[in-house]
């Protein structure tokens, strides 16, 4: 497959932006390869500026659901649009999608909009800790949150309490209010609590970890975390910028029958504009200012375009048996990519929680950032390459999500998990 004008894209990008790139995954050093230059899209199929089509497994990292440039998202934007970009005013269409974020989501009692996933998390940490009056925060290892100071920070060697910076540019005074358990271990946030007594404010989880490829939540782990909140008077935050909407219409709160204090959502709520937005308890979020003291602002929060797509893409996904069927395609594609694997006498690991799956190349159990950070990253690297060549486009990280849309056909699947046997042969 030809890739020679997305090489020379990227090139000419590289003296304009660092590294070429607006997001570090997007550049492809993981897999060793130039990255792909996207030219339009389509339903479930990307375009790029060489003339080649795949099947998107990728979504924009997640928002696509209802696969790209569906009809009434696209006439949503375009009609709003027509009648204005951005005003920095209130508009009728913010408390629109606030209210049907409110009806959806279990925990949300109200809600602030604002543009990205980074800006949602960064807030609601900030409004978990005026609503404390503690400062230091617990997040788990493998679950990503943005790129705020506080949140680009490691678990130290051993037993260590507290984080290292992660990125230089993370003063290690903000890196030390930050706690870094292990994702399905309750132990290890039970001891972090105990040496950390009445200073924690907040713990932050994605209910399903989808940035360490997807790993569920084990049995009984999110139940335990609401209860050693609830009992130490900390604040719960699920993270459900990529689980929201995706893997049920309430989110992972809805799917495993746990309700935090706070969420944090974006992704699908933009309809694939940028969008973030983070609600809770009536009583923690009337802390926000002008209601409250917390300080929280943005110019673009509640943009009229992002407002519109999101309105038009909830309204799908509220559609009967939109679930349903995104569920047994989701099953089909990645029983059928686990089976490829083992028919080639491969190993694989393979997980999936709705909507989001992952081929994790290891003999093992993926259940935390330990286990997957074993995975065998080179032989991703070649299964990936293979399947792009066969037009297939996946996240260009072992440590992704894969995401699958309504826009996928029964066409789509089949070929999918063709070139996913073919591969698996080739790196057996």
């Amino acid at each position: 497959m030809n890739h020679e004008r997305s090489s020379f894209l990227f090139q000419q990008a590289k003296i304009a932006i660092p590294g070429g790139v607006n997001s570090p995954v997007r550049a492809f050093k993981s897999v060793g390869a130039d990255p792909i230059f996207i030219k339009k899209a389509s339903g479930c199929h990307i375009y790029d500026e060489d003339g080649n089509s795949f099947t998107d497994y990728v979504g924009s990292w997640g928002p696509m659901i209802v696969g790209h440039c569906h009809p009434d998202v696209i006439s949503a934007v375009q009609e709003t649009m027509a009648s204005g970009a951005s005003f920095g005013a209130p508009t009728e269409r913010e408390t629109t999608l606030a209210t049907m974020v409110i009806d959806a989501v279990p925990s949300v009692e109200m809600v602030r909009m604002v543009s990205s996933g980074t800006e949602a998390t960064m807030s609601a940490i900030r409004l978990a800790r005026g609503f404390t009056g503690r400062d230091k925060i617990l997040k788990f290892s493998g679950c990503y949150h943005g790129h705020a100071d506080s949140l680009l920070v490691k678990a130290g060697s051993g037993a260590a309490t507290f984080g290292v910076p992660d990125s230089p540019g993370v003063p290690a005074d903000v890196a030390r209010l930050t706690l870094t358990a292990e994702y399905n271990s309750l132990d290890s946030v039970k001891r972090l609590i105990a040496e950390n007594s009445n200073s924690i404010a907040c713990i932050i989880v994605e209910p399903v970890a989808g940035n360490m490829g997807t790993v569920p939540p084990r049995e009984g782990f999110l139940e335990g975390l609401r209860e050693i909140c609830t009992n130490e008077g900390i604040v719960l935050i699920f993270d459900e910028v990529m689980s929201g909407f995706r893997v049920a219409y309430g989110g992972a709160q809805e799917l495993f029958g746990v309700t935090p204090d706070m969420t944090t959502l974006g992704k699908i709520i933009g309809g694939g504009l940028p969008v973030g937005a983070f609600g809770g308890r009536r009583e923690i979020m009337e802390k926000l200012s002008p209601s409250g003291g917390i300080y929280q602002a943005g110019t673009l929060s509640g943009n009229p375009l992002a407002m519109s797509a999101g309105i038009a893409t909830l309204n799908i996904l509220k559609q009967p048996g939109f679930y349903a069927a995104l569920e047994e395609k989701s099953r089909a594609v990645a029983e059928g990519i686990a089976k490829g694997a083992r028919d080639a006498g491969y190993p694989i690991y393979s997980t999936r929680v709705g909507s989001m799956f992952c081929a994790f190349f290891s003999k093992s159990e993926v259940y935390d950032w330990p286990t997957a950070s074993q995975c065998d990253t080179k032989a991703f690297a070649r299964y990936f390459l293979g399947m792009l060549d066969e037009g297939i486009y996946l996240a260009p990280s072992q440590f992704e999500t894969a995401f699958v849309s309504a826009a996928h056909t029964e066409a789509d699947i089949e070929k999918t998990i063709a070139a996913a046997a073919k591969c698996f042969k080739l790196i057996a």
